[in-house]
């Protein structure tokens, strides 16, 4: 007798979208529940150590880096696979979310490399979810031409050798996909972007020379890189491409991360592309591991917080070190500006920041960095061009110079500021204005000409928590207290709605946003990620 037929995946709660049988096929619904099958119990396993190793940082107030893998640091003989020619030259990434025109203005922007994002820039309706992958494949396929039914303007795909190459970002292993389910257990949501990308464009992308490439975000050890490469592996011996065809690029945004660079970039060594220095999650990451530790940890305002800061510094320099070591790409942080349309004044101050921002990161020897809009292309261009020249990248600076003490990348301390009463204020403002547009489905928002995206909201929060907790007093004499934040939070509504008038408030999400974030910046029980109450009220 046979055996029955594995149970297929279930598609629940969710209103039929337009053209979504192209995306959610029965052999791609298949293979993503085969995924879920071998590798959801490993990554339930890897959660639920995410939590051990946080009660030991709570217990000790310290990190180091792993003694039981010193031999894969040590030893100098291993390299990471040689970059594919389509990820050789990384030296501007454009990021934002898959929607349809960001998709083809990004491919357009003369980026080397556009970040296409399932996760912090994208709220994962299943509208975005489903039609986020069919812009891709619509993509790959050239039928994405379109015209704006409100401007009405003309959106068309340049020819293919002036494109960016697309490195597709899935969500983070703690997110689940509520929309599809086996035998009632909701699918993780890195597991839904992941396996609906690869399935429906691995080969394709291969015929077009390049291959599927992903950054993987928040990995927080390099046993949660080992499971990626097993996904990988398994992946590619299903649709039947070469071993090493995938390239992963893993965002050291937490702080645990930062201490296994190497055994992560060893655990993928067969698929690695590289690595990234994110910062707002990093510092997010920071303040939720150390977050009861007291005062030596408690961070300033988060515009204080520049990547000239000593424990950023280490951070970075270090990353460098790691990488080129190692043979792979570094790749620099968010310039997260965007123009304004309205202020030439605003433009000059903030483009000479970028400008500086990304002199440095070229100087120090990353490979390449990250830009949220596509008028800041041509500054980083400019930047890493007169480092580079015409070699593609500079890993053969192997910044031999650099040696960071495991102290360095925690000595929150050494940076001279202090929160601030503004900084309460401004957490509290573009809090709530990110998580409204969030809950409209919106991941990647323009607040006070910055791109905003979760890892915003989730520092804004992250620091209300912590300095309420840690008792700071501010400079005007306030103490950071619950009833504070309560009152700042109160009158940023009343502004809002006086703001944007009575009929646009009620149409919005705003008591709901305001909500939010006083739930999760003032509850005793921290959450883990504000994104998963979210998930609760997300609609669609």
């Amino acid at each position: 007798m046979s055996a029955p037929a594995p149970s297929p995946l279930a598609i629940v709660d969710a209103e039929p979208l337009p053209r979504q049988e192209e995306v959610l096929t029965e052999a791609a619904l298949a293979f993503v529940a085969e995924l879920h099958r071998r590798f959801t119990p490993r990554r339930d396993e890897l959660l639920a150590r995410r939590a051990e190793r946080r009660a030991e940082i709570a217990r000790t107030s310290t990190l180091d880096f792993l003694p039981e893998t010193r031999h894969i640091r040590e030893d100098d003989s291993w390299k990471v696979a040689p970059a594919p020619a389509a990820l050789n030259d990384r030296r501007v990434e454009i990021t934002g979310p898959t929607d349809r025109k960001m998709t083809v203005n990004a491919l357009n922007s003369g980026a080397k490399v556009w970040l296409a994002d399932f996760e912090d820039a994208s709220a994962p309706t299943w509208e975005n979810v489903v039609l986020g992958q069919l812009n891709l494949i619509d993509a790959y396929t050239r039928n994405i031409d379109f015209t704006d039914a409100g401007s009405g303007k003309s959106y068309a795909l340049k020819d293919a050798d002036q494109l960016a190459t697309v490195v597709m970002r899935p969500r983070g292993w703690h997110l689940e996909e509520r929309h599809l389910t086996l035998e009632g257990r909701a699918v993780p949501g890195a597991l839904v972007d992941f396996g609906l990308y690869f399935f429906h464009n691995a080969k394709r992308l291969v015929e077009l020379g390049k291959g599927p490439y992903f950054y993987l975000p928040k990995t927080e050890s390099h046993l949660e890189a080992r499971l990626w490469n097993d996904v990988f592996v398994f992946a590619q011996d299903h649709v039947g491409i070469p071993q090493g065809t995938v390239r992963a690029t893993v965002l050291i945004e937490t702080i645990t991360a930062a201490y296994e660079m190497e055994e992560i970039l060893y655990e993928l060594r067969d698929h690695a592309a590289g690595l990234n220095a994110g910062r707002w999650d990093y510092l997010f990451s920071i303040v939720k591991n150390f977050r009861d530790g007291g005062a030596k940890f408690v961070l300033p305002d988060r515009n204080a917080v520049t990547m000239t800061a000593p424990f950023m510094r280490a951070y970075t320099e270090l990353l460098v070190r790691t990488c080129h070591k190692r043979g792979a790409h570094a790749i620099g942080g968010m310039a997260a500006f965007i123009p304004s349309r309205r202020d030439a004044e605003v433009n000059k101050v903030a483009f000479e920041k970028v400008k500086a921002d990304k002199d440095r990161e070229a100087g120090d020897g990353f490979d390449g960095s990250w830009v949220a809009h596509p008028d800041l292309v041509p500054i980083a261009l400019a930047s890493f061009d007169a480092v580079l020249g015409d070699k593609p990248n500079q890993k053969d600076r192997l910044r031999e110079d650099v040696s960071v003490a495991a102290g360095e990348l925690i000595a929150i301390d050494s940076l001279d500021a202090s929160p601030t009463y503004e900084g309460l204020r401004n957490a509290v403002q573009v809090g709530i204005r990110y998580i409204e547009a969030w809950l409209r489905g919106l991941g990647a928002v323009a607040i006070f000409n910055l791109m905003e995206d979760a890892a915003t909201a989730e520092i804004s929060r992250s620091q209300i928590w912590q300095w309420i907790n840690a008792g700071v007093v501010f400079e005007n004499g306030k103490p950071a207290t619950a009833e504070l934040a309560r009152e700042v939070a109160a009158a940023e509504l009343a502004a809002i709605r006086a703001e944007i008038g009575e009929e646009a408030f009620a149409a919005g999400n705003w008591q709901r946003a305001h909500d939010l974030l006083l739930q999760v910046s003032l509850d005793a029980d921290y959450a883990d990620f504000l994104t998963l109450p979210a998930y609760e009220q997300l609609r669609g």
